[in-house]
């Protein structure tokens, strides 16, 4: 089927048919009527390589992310997808591992197919890899902070988020608090740590180097810290996990100890992901936007694209603790 088709169908010509299709204003309406009537007549698919070499775009944007099968990730994905939905434009997604050869080797594949724009899910590509790819594509990087990338970056304050959980958690009572935090080599597992120590520090709370485990933000890290503490007979009374997959593996740890929460121990997660208000107990946690930072990483490619006024630098996004029932106040003594 080609225009050609639909022009005898709809008795216009062919130049007509392709200015209706292309969606020019210049199409007189009765004319626009037959054309379109004609193509979904005709069972007309629009060939997309040819109509990007006409237009000089692929109408694709690549998305490099860490972990497609994370509930994390997954919903960063939907806001991107329901972001470009009537734009024209199709995300195409691909997996970096948290390994720098392996997004490396994505951003090749991505960049062979021509894409218009990238947006970039944390990861560890470099910030003069990033800086190359700023300077040939629209780009759009979510969770990561990169000096002159400023306004190409969304952002949320770890800190912040790790001091709203710690400080709750102080004020129900607690004191020895045990953190799971995310690889040493994470930005965002930095400076949630920075943000418990802060939280300690303002309630006049010693640190404790004992209390703390370093997870990989994966569940089975979060049991393997439980069995930790527990093995070398560390006190704790609460544990703040520096996102809500180790969360949900140290309420597993804990229930193969016969430990209960939050009646022996409270818990608290940092992402606030869709299952955590169906755990069991349902799990405190710090809130963040996830499928709002989608939907404003696919905005931010689209000003680009338009040439739209991109020079202010991107506020941060809120963050809210999201008070559930896997805290209680502290019982004496701590385990």
């Amino acid at each position: 089927m080609t225009i050609k088709d639909i022009a005898r169908a709809a008795d216009v010509s062919i130049s007509t048919v392709s200015r209706t299709l292309n969606g020019s204003s210049t199409v007189a309406p009765d004319k626009q009527q037959r054309v379109l009537e004609a193509a979904a007549r005709l069972g007309y698919e629009p060939n997309a390589a040819a109509q990007g070499l006409v237009r000089g775009r692929s109408m694709t944007i690549g998305v490099l992310t860490q972990d497609i099968a994370s509930p994390f990730y997954n919903e960063v994905a939907r806001g991107i997808d329901v972001g470009f939905v009537d734009t024209g434009y199709q995300p195409i997604f691909v997996n970096g591992h948290w390994e720098l050869q392996d997004e490396s080797a994505a951003i090749s594949a991505l960049t062979r197919r021509q894409v218009d724009g990238l947006i970039i899910l944390g990861g560890r590509l470099k910030d003069d890899q990033l800086h190359a790819l700023a300077a040939r594509f629209p780009l759009a990087l979510v969770g990561r902070r990169v000096a002159g990338l400023e306004r190409r970056s969304l952002k949320v304050d770890n800190i912040h988020g790790a001091w709203l959980a710690t400080t709750h958690l102080i004020q129900m009572g607690h004191r020895r608090i045990a953190h799971i935090t995310g690889m040493a080599s994470h930005r965002d597992a930095l400076d949630r740590l920075e943000g418990y120590r802060l939280a300690l520090a303002d309630a006049g709370v010693p640190f404790d180097p004992h209390l703390i485990y370093e997870g990989d933000f994966h569940e089975p890290s979060g049991s393997q810290a439980v069995d930790h503490w527990l093995g070398q007979g560390t006190a704790f009374s609460a544990i703040f996990s520096a996102n809500d997959q180790m969360a949900y593996g140290a309420r597993l740890g804990l229930y193969r100890k016969g430990i209960r929460v939050p009646e022996d121990v409270s818990l608290v997660g940092f992402d606030d992901l869709p299952a955590s208000q169906f755990a069991l107990p349902p799990l405190t946690s710090v809130h963040q936007p996830l499928f709002e930072m989608g939907q404003q990483a696919a905005s931010l490619i689209l000003q680009q694209l338009k040439d739209a006024d991109t020079s202010a630098e991107l506020p941060l996004l809120p963050l809210t603790l999201r008070v559930r029932e896997s805290v209680r106040y502290a019982r004496s003594p701590a385990l």
